[in-house]
C-alpha cells in the first residue's frame, strides 16, 4: 500500500473502532486507537502473511493481542481485510455475538487464545513459536503487548526463555501509550529503559514512532531480517490518537463516548471513500508427515512398589512413537515429576522450562494451539501458581496435559510448603477439565493413554510414594468411570478413594472383615468427569458413604460425590484438616486421618449411628 492509502485505512479502523464501542455502550476505544498504526502496517503492507480463508493454514503467521482489551482493534483489521462483514462491527459485546468483549476462540476463529487477562500473551507465543520451531515451519508469531502489562512478572519469564531457546521466529510489539487503566504507567514514555530490559534478557530492540507510518514500516523491515534472538518494537505512541479529545487524556480507559462526541470524533476522522487492505498469503504449506508406530504394551508386576509419578515417566516415554505430535515441557522437576524419562528418550521433544509455572502453561497453550498434544509437569502445590493461566487456557479452545506429582500429605518429610492439598478443587471448579487421580503404576500408565486423547484440560494428579501394583496389565480406565475393588450383598457402608487413599481403604476392608462389618470399596480414578451411575448405586444400596482423600476438604472428592448423591445417603468426609508438618508418610496420613485405622473408625461409627 502507498503511504495515502495506508492513511486512509487507518482513519477507517480508527471510525470502525469509535462507532463499534459507541453502540456498545463500553470498550477500549482509547487503547485500540493507540495501536492503530501499528496494526495497519503489520497486517494491510504484507509483513503479516496468511491466508485469511484457511485460518488453520500451518504457515498462517500468527497475532496474539496479548493486550485483549484492544478487541475492537483486532476485529476492525479483520473487517478491512474483508473476512468479516463491515455491518457486525456493531454487535460488538452484545449477547449472543461473536466478537466479544475480550476474544476467545471459540466465538472468534482469527483468534489465537483466549486473552484480556494481562501478561500472558507472550508466553502463549512462545509455545507457537516453539512449534514452528519444532516443525521447522516458516511462519513467524507477532504479539502485541500494552505497556502496562510490562509490569507482569510472566511477561519476563517468557522474555527470558524465548532468548535462551533463540527464537527469531517471535516478534513482540509494545504498545507504548503511557497511561494505564487508573493513570500514567511506571515508565511513561521512556522507552530506552523498556529496550534495557529486553536487551538485557537477551532480545533484540527496536524503538519507533508508532504514528509514522513510514518508519513503522521500515522498523518492520528491520526487525524480519534474520537473527538468532527474539525481537520487539518499542513503539511510543498516544493513547486515543485520531480524536482530539481522548488523545494522551486520562480518564477514558474502557469508556465509550457519547452519540454527541461520537459525531464529533468522526467528523475528525473524515474518510472520503471505503478501503479494503490487502493481507499478503504465506507461501504453500509444509506439513511433515507424522509417522506412528504403535505403543508397546505395559508389563508390571502385581504386588510390586511403583511411584505413580514413575509410572507417569514410562507412559510418557512408551507412548512417544504412537502419538508424535505430544511435547512435554516441565518446571525444572522433571527428576521428581519424572518427566526426564521422556526427555531422555525423545530429547528433542522435551522443553525445559525452568522454574517459572506460569510461563510453562501459557507455553503449552500456545503449542497446543498449534496442534502439539502438550503434557506440562511440576509439583501439585506449584501447579497452583499458574491457576489464572490455567483459567485462560480452558477459554482458549485447546487440548493440553497438565500432571501435579507429589501432591497431598503422603509426601511426608518436604512438609507443608510442598503438599499440593487445593489442586482438585481448583481444577474442579475449571471449564472444559478432567481430573484423574490413579492409585497404581497400571492406572496411571493408562490414564495417561486416555489423556491423549481426551479434549481440553486434563489434570493428572500423580503420587510420590512406591505404591503397590494392584491392576492387572490389561485393565481399562475410561475417563467417567471407576473401579469397584469389593462389593457384596451384605455391605452396610461404601468407601469411596482416590489415590494412595485407595491402599489405605484397601488395608481397612480387611480389617473391617475381620469385624464382620462389610464394606464396598471404590477406587474413583476419574474425578471429573464422576461415575455417577456407580456412586449412585453405592448410595441406594448401602445408604453410608465415606470419602477419603488427600485433599482438602474444601471442593475436593467429597464436595463431588455429594453433588451427585443429594440426599439419597450420608456422606463422611475424611481429609486433610489440619495444616500438616514434616514427617513420614504413614505420619502425616494419621495425623490427618486419612489412614485405614481412621477409615476403620469412620465405618464403624455410620454403621453404628
Amino acid at each position: 500500500m502507498t503511504t495515502p492509502q495506508m492513511e486512509t485505512i487507518a482513519r477507517q479502523l480508527r471510525r470502525w473502532i469509535v462507532q463499534m464501542t459507541t453502540a456498545a455502550g463500553s470498550g477500549h476505544a482509547t487503547s485500540s486507537l493507540s495501536a492503530t498504526d501499528l496494526m495497519s502496517v503489520l497486517f494491510f503492507d504484507s509483513f503479516f502473511k496468511a491466508d485469511l480463508r484457511h485460518p488453520k493454514n500451518f504457515n498462517n503467521d500468527r497475532i496474539i493481542f496479548s493486550k485483549g482489551h484492544a478487541a475492537p482493534l483486532l476485529y476492525a483489521l479483520y473487517a478491512a481485510a474483508g473476512v468479516i462483514p463491515e455491518r457486525e462491527l456493531l454487535t460488538l459485546r452484545k449477547f449472543g455475538s461473536r466478537l466479544e468483549g475480550h476474544p476467545i476462540p471459540s466465538s472468534f476463529p482469527y483468534a489465537e487464545a483466549a486473552t484480556g487477562s494481562l501478561g500472558q500473551g507472550l508466553s502463549v507465543g512462545l509455545g507457537m513459536a516453539l512449534a514452528a520451531r519444532q516443525d521447522k515451519l516458516p511462519y513467524r508469531t507477532f504479539v502485541l503487548l500494552g505497556d502496562s502489562e510490562l509490569a507482569e512478572g510472566q511477561i519476563w519469564e517468557a522474555a527470558q526463555l524465548a532468548s535462551h531457546y533463540n527464537l527469531s521466529n517471535l516478534i513482540a510489539i509494545a504498545d507504548i501509550n503511557r497511561l494505564g487503566q487508573r493513570g500514567p504507567t511506571m515508565l511513561g514514555w521512556n522507552e530506552q529503559v523498556y529496550a534495557k530490559r529486553f536487551a538485557a534478557f537477551g532480545w533484540r530492540t527496536f524503538i519507533v514512532d508508532g504514528h509514522d507510518l513510514s518508519a513503522i514500516a521500515k522498523i518492520y523491515k528491520r526487525a524480519l531480517t534474520s537473527s538468532n534472538t527474539p525481537t520487539i518494537i518499542l513503539a511510543k505512541t498516544i493513547k486515543g490518537k485520531g480524536v482530539s479529545f481522548l488523545e494522551n487524556k486520562n480518564g477514558w480507559h474502557g469508556k465509550a463516548l457519547s452519540k454527541v462526541q461520537l459525531a464529533q470524533a468522526l467528523d475528525e476522522l473524515r474518510n472520503t471513500k471505503s478501503i479494503r487492505g490487502i493481507v499478503a498469503k504465506p507461501t504453500s504449506p509444509r506439513v511433515k508427515k507424522l509417522i506412528t508406530k504403535p505403543a508397546q504394551p505395559i508389563h508390571y508386576l502385581r504386588g510390586a512398589l511403583v511411584a505413580p509419578r514413575e509410572a507417569y515417566g514410562n507412559a510418557l516415554a512408551r507412548i512417544a512413537l504412537a502419538h508424535p505430535e505430544m511435547v512435554v515441557l516441565d518446571a525444572e522437576t522433571s527428576n521428581s515429576t519424572m518427566a526426564e524419562i521422556f526427555s531422555k528418550a525423545q530429547p528433542k521433544r522435551y522443553y525445559e522450562m525452568f522454574i517459572a509455572e506460569q510461563n510453562m502453561v501459557s507455553a503449552a497453550l500456545g503449542m497446543a494451539r498449534r496442534g502439539k498434544i502438550p503434557f506440562a509437569s511440576t509439583f501439585a502445590a506449584f501447579m497452583t501458581r499458574a491457576h489464572d493461566q490455567i483459567r485462560m487456557a480452558a477459554l482458549s479452545d485447546a487440548h493440553l496435559v497438565l500432571c501435579g506429582s507429589h501432591a497431598g500429605v503422603s509426601i511426608g518429610q518436604d512438609g507443608a510448603s510442598q503438599m499440593g492439598v487445593e489442586d482438585i478443587a481448583m481444577f474442579r471448579s475449571t471449564f472444559n477439565t478432567t481430573v484423574l487421580y490413579p492409585s497404581d503404576a497400571v492406572s496411571t500408565e493408562k490414564l495417561v493413554e486416555q489423556a491423549t486423547r481426551a479434549k481440553g484440560i486434563v489434570y493428572i494428579r500423580t503420587t510420590r510414594e512406591k505404591l503397590p501394583v494392584h491392576y492387572k496389565n490389561t485393565e481399562t480406565f475410561p475417563i467417567g468411570g471407576s473401579k469397584t475393588l469389593a462389593e457384596s450383598r451384605k455391605d452396610r457402608a461404601t468407601i469411596i478413594a482416590a489415590g494412595i487413599t485407595v491402599h489405605e481403604a484397601a488395608r481397612a476392608y480387611n480389617e473391617l472383615l475381620k469385624r464382620k462389618i462389610h464394606v464396598r470399596v471404590i477406587d474413583l480414578y476419574s474425578v471429573k468427569p464422576i461415575d455417577r451411575e456407580t456412586i449412585l448405586r453405592a448410595a441406594r444400596q448401602t445408604k453410608r458413604l465415606i470419602v477419603v482423600e488427600d485433599h482438602v476438604a474444601e471442593g475436593g472428592i467429597a464436595d463431588a460425590v455429594r453433588e451427585v448423591v443429594g440426599n439419597r445417603a450420608t456422606v463422611t468426609s475424611l481429609a486433610v484438616c489440619f495444616i500438616p508438618h514434616s514427617g513420614k508418610p504413614e505420619q502425616l496420613l494419621a495425623y490427618e486421618k486419612i489412614d485405614a485405622d481412621a477409615i476403620v473408625r469412620a465405618v464403624r461409627s455410620s454403621v453404628s449411628s
